[in-house]
């Protein structure tokens, strides 16, 4: 409930804030403004639409002007997911987890 808590106080705060550190929230800010990057909520909705389960943990990383989120995800059983997603469109890079569910699948 807490994490949850935490991460409605964050979409309201802005589109990127309170989950990363504060230079991850100032680089995410300025790649929105620029449209280099979907908004986290945009991302959100992909990843609560793939996969059931509470998000817990968000992180925006940029390398050379690749900008991806890095987001956690707890499923039901306690599985831990680790997404990894590409903040300028959406798309799923990478996925590791044990008993991964994605939604309409076992």
């Amino acid at each position: 409930m807490l994490s949850g808590g935490v991460l409605a106080l964050a979409l309201i705060a802005g589109p990127v804030s309170g989950l990363a550190g504060d230079s991850d929230h100032e680089r995410a800010r300025q790649a929105l403004e620029a449209g280099k990057v979907l908004p986290l909520g945009a991302v959100l909705d992909i990843v609560e639409r793939d996969f059931p389960g509470q998000v817990v943990k968000v992180e925006f990383e940029e390398d050379d002007d690749e900008f991806i989120y890095e987001i956690r995800v707890l499923q039901s059983g306690g599985g831990i997911l680790k997404l990894k997603i590409d903040a300028r469109d959406g798309a799923l890079l990478a996925v590791k987890g044990r008993d991964i569910k994605f939604k309409g699948k076992d």
